[in-house]
């Protein structure tokens, strides 16, 4: 560390006697002791880069406010009282240059990593910008409740492929839920237990799946409260705030872009920034020198830069959407606003990863047309890609972004059959009817409502056909067949997934206006939804009428049937194999380190979220050691820890209140709910989980 100097202020006074030696000796061992004495994290060595290459609004004005001609605006963190850690990822943590114990052991780690102390060097700031919001542009939104602390250059000793994925040497550091900032709008700034739980858990499991995303380092609750009606149910109730500690090379994404929005055709609304196309050239110039280098120095014109930059950016948004699609993420909340500009998963708010497959499935209770579903992913990232091309005109030239958009389609359907292709274990050679199979093995796992991340873990069974096998091909499919109905839904199951969520009287009345008045019907609802609700009834009426036997016998035909393409499929890989055996082998290998094991499911969330709210962090930390190995079996941590002691441990301080609201969920966690592994199918009780 830098020797700061001694500190000799206006009211040091030198005294009679007393050598001026003595004295600077006197002032450098103080300092020196302050050095050694300091917490870690007093340590960071920040260089808050953006906010000196872009416009500030130095205004601490309190309150929400319409923030003209800057990227960012000054904010004082409010403190929590009586902050403490529930986890911290050592993993994240290290980016920045620090342990898990220095972290942990420091009195002051958890006010710092809230926000309710502020570190040396850190300038606490909410970013502007804007965002279509459910397809509708909704004027300026911001920061409402994160907090820029600054950016901590990278230690020394980083991995240098991280800083392949980081060229700018920092990494930006910020709380979420540090409280109100000018962008809160009608909300608190605040977050609590279950959401900050939910955001920490998923930002480090999509890592470790090797998702690209921004990172969590920690979760810190307190004993600040605020309310909250979980369900929107009109039964409110106090929580504890709590705060995520995020770290990324820049939280920019696609609605930064839109401050300079002039008013949209629709909602009348307009960004804040709107005619300062200055600052659009100069976040531009920021956000291309800092995180794309390389086409900063390849492309010395500035509009071909600027279309080399936003064929990147659909790139990685191509790449990370195909991915998504592989491990059955679904995001819902895919406004622009949280669309990464580095091509990050950026936003925990309400998401989902698939049980049962379902291509139509929505993980956000609140998104009524199904907007954000898991088969619209790939689309709503293309036309978010092109309100960012609408954002950047005229730097970008629409005519240039519209032939960038044109590849859109062809590298995404490219990443995501070389995904698949390594899930299926097609690895030596690339066949025209892959993509055949990979349709196929969906629509079997959609019949028989097989669950996703199982299904294709257990794929790696299965054997390639070689000569001379000592069991007959039928014998074979049949096992493999076996292993694939364990993974697929009950009949009551498939009867309730395909239970319309819409009154019948509704649907029939928007079926007669849809014939009647169009014009209206399209103001109200969309031909989609009906379809799909109209899909459900015919699945319903079928199932009403199967046995569970009939249905387990058509489930078993189902699966040899593909069973046996996918067979010969693999036998075409060994052909002209010297060595089938490490062939073998190796698809084993790949497979097993593509498809994951364990994934962050709903129901662990929850299960470690009621820990929390319990008292006991120690399920949070559990898990996310479970997460950090998703492809691996880790003998000891299948199961949470609650199971087989009653109940949660190390039970905290709660008030009478809290006691009462936490008494049903400590109940069906300890006694209604069977223990189930981490790499199980989801428990009956799962679907009831409701995430908005």
């Amino acid at each position: 560390m830098a020797y700061l100097g001694p500190r000799l202020g206006p009211s040091r006074i030198f005294v009679p006697g007393v050598s001026v030696f003595r004295l600077f000796s006197s002032v450098v061992m103080d300092d020196m002791g302050l050095a050694m004495s300091r917490s870690p994290l007093e340590r960071l060595d920040f260089d808050n880069v953006a906010l000196k290459k872009l416009p500030l609004d130095t205004s601490e004005e309190p309150g929400v406010r319409q923030v003209k001609g800057a990227c960012f605006s000054r904010v004082k963190p409010q403190p929590l009282t009586k902050p403490r850690f529930v986890a911290v990822s050592h993993e994240a943590l290290a980016l920045l240059g620090l342990s898990e114990e220095e972290v942990t052991n420091d009195p002051l780690g958890p006010e710092y990593l809230s926000g309710s102390k502020v570190m040396r060097g850190s300038e606490p700031a909410a970013h502007c910008y804007c965002g279509h919001q459910f397809g509708q542009f909704a004027g300026q939104l911001g920061d409402g409740a994160a907090c820029y602390l600054g950016e901590v250059k990278v230690p020394p000793d980083q991995d240098p492929e991280l800083l392949r994925e980081n060229p700018s040497g920092r990494w930006e550091i910020q709380v979420k839920g540090a409280g109100l900032t000018p962008y809160s709008r009608q909300a608190d700034g605040r977050k609590v237990l279950r959401s900050s739980i939910r955001e920490f858990l998923c930002s480090e499991a999509m890592f470790f799946l090797g998702v690209p995303t921004t990172r969590a380092g920690s979760v810190v609750t307190s004993d600040s409260r605020v309310i909250r009606d979980v369900y929107y149910s009109g039964q409110p109730r106090h929580e504890r705030c709590s705060v995520v500690l995020r770290i990324a090379p820049t939280f920019l994404r696609f609605g930064s872009f839109e401050i300079f929005k002039q008013a949209d055709e629709f909602t009348g609304r307009q960004g804040p920034s709107y005619g300062r196309d200055e600052i659009r050239s100069q976040m531009m110039d920021y956000v291309i020198e800092m995180f794309y280098p390389e086409i900063q120095q390849n492309y010395p014109d500035r509009v071909e830069r600027n279309v080399a930059f936003f064929r990147e950016v659909m790139r990685r948004t191509a790449q990370l959407v195909a991915q998504w699609q592989c491990v059955g993420f679904c995001h819902g909340v895919l406004n622009t606003d949280n669309m990464s500009i580095l091509g990050l998963t950026l936003d925990y708010g309400p998401y989902g990863f698939m049980d049962r497959f379902d291509p139509d499935f929505i993980c956000n209770a609140s998104d009524n047309s199904g907007r954000y579903s898991y088969q619209a992913q790939p689309a709503i990232c293309r036309w978010n890609l092109v309100k960012l091309a609408e954002a950047l005109a005229p730097e970008l030239p629409p005519d240039r972004a519209e032939a960038v958009m044109d590849e859109y389609l062809d590298l995404y359907n490219g990443f995501y059959i070389e995904n698949m292709r390594k899930k299926l274990g097609l690895l030596k050679k690339e066949e025209p009817e892959d993509e055949i199979l990979i349709t196929e093995l969906l629509q079997a796992m959609h019949n028989t409502g097989a669950d996703f991340t199982n299904t294709f873990r257990s794929l790696s069974q299965i054997s390639c056909p070689t000569e001379g096998e000592g069991e007959g091909e039928e014998e074979l499919a049949k096992k493999a067949t076996a292993l694939l109905l364990e993974q697929c839904a009950s009949l009551e199951e498939l009867k309730a997934a395909n239970k319309p969520t819409m009154d019948p009287r509704e649907l029939a009345m928007l079926l007669s206006m849809a014939q009647s008045n169009p014009a209206l019907f399209q103001m109200i609802s969309d031909r989609m939804t009906i379809a799909r609700q109209l899909d459900k009834l015919s699945r319903l009426k079928d199932l009403m009428e199967t046995s569970q036997e009939e249905l387990k016998t058509k489930q078993a035909e189902e699966w040899t049937s593909w069973i046996t393409r996918y067979r010969k499929r693999l036998a075409r890989e060994l052909e002209g194999q010297s060595d089938v055996q490490a062939v073998q082998e190796e698809r084993v290998r790949v497979m097993d380190s593509t498809n994951p094991r364990v994934i962050l499911r709903n129901y662990i969330a929850q299960n470690a979220i009621e820990a929390a709210e319990n008292g006991d962090f120690s399920e949070v930390q559990r898990v996310l050691k479970v997460l950090e190995k998703p492809f691996s079996s880790q003998p000891g941590l299948e199961l949470p820890a609650w199971v087989g002691r009653g109940g949660a441990t190390e039970q905290g301080e709660r008030d009478e209140g809290e006691e009462q609201q936490q008494e049903a969920a400590s109940t069906s966690t300890d006694t209604a709910r069977s223990p189930v592994p981490y790499d199980s199918k989801p428990p009956a009780w799962a679907h009831e989980i409701c995430v908005t």
